[in-house]
């Protein structure tokens, strides 16, 4: 079906139901080939490994509709990749990255009038879903497994878009073990932020800052978003953590930094050192950069730049990266896949 009249500059982050989805399955030890469903319930087992033992794992990723009026999908390889390192560290068969890619492709495809026009703001989010679906009620991975790849139009993660917003750090919560599962994308990890995400809310800050789970003396990253600074002396700065998820989009901004003749570093983050930076962003698919203009934890309080405008380097990365992916710019890394 064709997509209705929506007001493109007005619509929320949420779920939309499109022309459909597509899946593919995993059993007898082979994919299968990719299936478009027009509906998007499932039918699964009450004992599927997913749902006892946590055998599920996800990615984000978008596609954009450009100045030319082409469709193309921001580095959807790396996606795939993410997506067989997650499977791994949990014991799941993930597809391969041919397959993945495919599915992707398809599902934008199958609802092209559903990628928001150029110039709204709005892109189309995809999200790839991996789940187990043997039978188990002893702990065992599964057998069997299902590929989803949803798509739907959607607006800013945050309602005032691109536009700074105030973090708090609970540090009464840690959102992963060194070691365990913060580095990939299980869904366990979002859940695990849930309750502190709430908490960080009712106290009005937008979002919630993570510190290393050991010693609560490193930043780690945000609920949904990797951690990047700017330093006067024109460096960015994010932090090498074996807790946190690799952000496509970060190691997409860090390119760009490079290319704007900025020095990147990766490396542990003290939490002290908040009060050398000039600038402070969240990074990742939904928001692409949140601006953050203030962290608290308990009595500290550190700012950042001006309390209505982003940072004046942060607004030239992100202009920079939304330039590619809308075709305003020079794809000159060849990150955009067109459909």
């Amino acid at each position: 079906m064709a997509a209705p009249s929506i007001d493109w500059k007005n619509i929320g982050f949420q779920y939309v139901k499109t022309n459909g989805l597509v899946k593919t399955r995993y059993a007898d030890g082979k994919w299968s080939g990719v299936e478009v469903c027009e509906e998007p319930m499932l039918n699964i087992h009450a004992a599927a490994t997913c749902l006892h033992y946590g055998q599920a794992c996800f990615e984000g990723l978008k596609a954009f509709r450009r100045k030319d009026g082409s469709i193309a999908i921001f580095r959807p390889e790396k996606n795939a990749r993410r997506l067989i390192d997650t499977a791994k560290r949990v014991a799941m068969e993930s597809p391969p990255e041919e397959l993945f890619i495919e599915a992707v492709k398809k599902v934008v495809e199958i609802n092209r009038d559903w990628v928001p026009p150029y110039g709204t703001g709005a892109t189309f989010y995809i999200r790839p879903l991996l789940i187990g679906t043997s039978a188990r009620v002893g702990i065992s991975p599964s057998e069997e497994y299902e590929l989803l790849v949803l798509g739907m139009p959607v607006g800013p993660y945050y309602k005032d878009g691109f536009y700074p917003v105030k973090a708090y750090v609970q540090d009464q919560f840690d959102r992963a073990a060194p070691r365990g599962v913060g580095n990939v994308k299980v869904a366990g990890n979002y859940a695990a932020g849930m309750l502190s995400d709430l908490k960080s809310r009712e106290k009005g800050y937008s979002i919630t800052l993570y510190l290393d789970a050991a010693q609560h003396q490193f930043i780690d990253e945000f609920g949904t978003s990797n951690f990047i600074a700017i330093t006067g002396g024109g460096k960015y700065v994010t932090p090498n953590s074996e807790s946190i998820l690799p952000s496509i989009t970060n190691i997409s901004l860090q390119e760009i930094a490079r290319d704007f003749g900025l020095r990147v570093e990766c490396r542990p983050v003290k939490f002290s050192e908040l009060a050398s930076f000039s600038e402070v962003g969240a990074c990742g698919t939904a928001a692409v950069i949140t601006p953050i203009y203030s962290v608290t934890r308990g009595e500290q309080v550190f700012t950042f730049g001006d309390e209505c405008k982003a940072g004046e380097t942060l607004e030239k990365l992100f202009r920079e990266i939304q330039g590619i992916q809308f075709g305003e710019v020079e794809d000159r890394h060849g990150w955009m896949l067109e459909v």
